[in-house]
């Protein structure tokens, strides 16, 4: 566990979480009730942060991501948009404010995301006139963006989601507008000018739906490509948003499989799990889709079923022992936030749900299946 002062908001909540485990039989200290402690010498555990968690309002979820956690990334104030909303004009204010809490506590920290067609500010493409810009003009506004912002954190963040979901589910390239202007060479020039400001720092893709064969396939394809250019990627990301019954746990594991044969690490990134009801089969994570509300699609607004319940922690017990088998390819597991109320998935596809999707429940105690899940871990020692 980590000695920093972050660790003195655990002692109230510290209390509760002992007392959840009190029919585990676990000896030794207070380490064997922690996830991180759990995955020690496995992988890293991580957790997306929001802004109350950077600003430090959220002080039981700082208790717990303490506790629990040694690796955060920011869910959102580090993508484009938000970094450099007018040309040079670049706001560090909360970037600052997350690096610092990711250094006091002595986290392993992950800079999300460089380059991503989504919440990209328009001004990026554009000329004065409103016209696309040119591949010269695009590829200079790129190399400002990330020399910028990976060489202001150059040492103090580990590793960067460089490009963020360019590949579709059928494993062609997505007509991004990055794609439109530079074609498929925007992401060997991502990469290259992540690495020229930091060098030490690793480089990672990450994308949605990869356990779907089109998208692995696009994604090995992609990265056999850079590698055959000499362009340096360290990591996949396999954004780890699931459901009740998808994907499949088979075709999970082909991925990582599949991306580890790259010689790359994999990381098991943005994980939760949707218990609600979804409105289409392919629907993925693009942020980009909304549904409107239907009562039909928010069925557990009271809480959940007995049996969904079980099926929810049956289906963590399944992918926890899947990344627990190829730990040794896997080097870290991220959830993307800490506890249900944190979750996007309460306001995506259909916003005003209510979702279960993580660990930790809305008081921000641990769900049951923390303690069967820290067992697994545990008897692979």
């Amino acid at each position: 566990m980590k000695t920093t002062h972050l660790r003195k908001f655990a002692l109230v909540l510290s209390v509760v979480i002992l007392a959840s485990f009190s029919t585990q039989d676990f000896t030794g200290n207070d380490d064997d009730f922690f996830l991180q402690s759990a995955f020690e010498g496995k992988f890293l555990f991580g957790a997306a942060l929001n802004t109350s968690h950077i600003n430090r309002t959220d002080t039981k979820g700082l208790e717990v991501l303490s506790q629990h956690f040694n690796s955060i990334v920011a869910e959102n104030i580090m993508k484009s948009g938000l970094m450099q909303p007018s040309e040079g004009n670049f706001n560090f204010t909360m970037a600052d404010k997350f690096v610092e809490l990711g250094q006091e506590g002595n986290f392993h920290i992950v800079g999300h995301t460089l380059i991503w067609h989504s919440q990209a500010p328009r001004w990026f493409f554009t000329d004065s006139e409103g016209k696309d810009v040119s591949p010269e003009v695009l590829t200079q506004r790129m190399r400002d963006h990330i020399h910028t912002v990976v060489g202001r954190y150059k040492g103090k963040i580990k590793g960067w989601d460089v490009v963020n979901e360019t590949i579709l589910d059928d494993g062609s390239w997505r007509n991004s507008k990055f794609y439109q202007i530079l074609g498929e060479d925007f992401v060997k020039l991502a990469f290259q000018f992540a690495h020229e400001a930091d060098p030490e720092a690793e480089l990672y893709y990450n994308d949605y739906s990869m356990a779907n064969p089109g998208k692995r396939e696009g994604v090995v394809r992609m990265v056999k490509n850079l590698q055959a250019q000499g362009v340096r990627i360290d990591g996949i990301g396999m954004q780890g948003h699931i459901g009740l019954d998808y994907p499949t746990v088979d075709e999970f594991e082909k991925s990582i499989l599949a991306f580890s044969e790259l010689g790359v690490t994999v990381m098991i990134t943005e994980l939760d799990l949707s218990v609600l009801p979804s409105p289409r089969r392919d629907m993925g994570a693009d942020v980009a889709t909304n549904v409107a509300y239907q009562q039909s699609l928010n069925p557990y607004t009271e809480g959940l079923p007995e049996d969904i319940q079980q099926k929810f922690d049956q289906r963590y017990r399944d992918f926890f022992g899947l990344f627990l088998k190829h730990h040794d390819k896997i080097s870290r597991v991220t959830l993307w936030g800490i506890q249900d109320g944190d979750s996007w998935k309460n306001g995506w596809p259909v916003r005003g749900r209510t979702d279960y999707p993580l660990l930790f429940n809305r008081d921000y105690t641990p769900k049951s299946v923390v303690s069967d899940i820290i067992t697994m871990a545990r008897a692979q020692q």
